[in-house]
């Protein structure tokens, strides 16, 4: 075989430490949204989109992401929010 050119060494070495980063973000790593009314953080995860889900049904609100809300609706959904704890947030 003839010898591997250093470019492509290089590109390899790249895409070997970014790819891990890229899908690390995609799964693992959830958003955190801080209540400055109620001083904590929501982790935005699948257990907190069925609350936003409810949120949205109970109070007739179309669905859209909470980051575009204004920030009486985002206010208004950690008030409620904080009224219907979940298990871990008992503890």
């Amino acid at each position: 075989m003839g010898r591997v050119h250093p470019y492509f060494i290089s590109l390899l070495l790249s895409a070997a430490m970014v790819v891990p980063a890229l899908t690390l973000g995609c799964s693992g790593n959830h958003d955190r949204v801080y209540d400055a009314d109620h001083g904590d953080y929501h982790t935005w995860n699948n257990s907190e989109t069925v609350y936003y889900q409810q949120w949205e049904t109970e109070n007739h609100y179309d669905h859209k992401d909470f980051k575009v809300r204004s920030k009486d609706e985002q206010k208004q959904y950690f008030d409620w929010r904080h009224k219907h704890p979940d298990d871990k947030d008992k503890h």
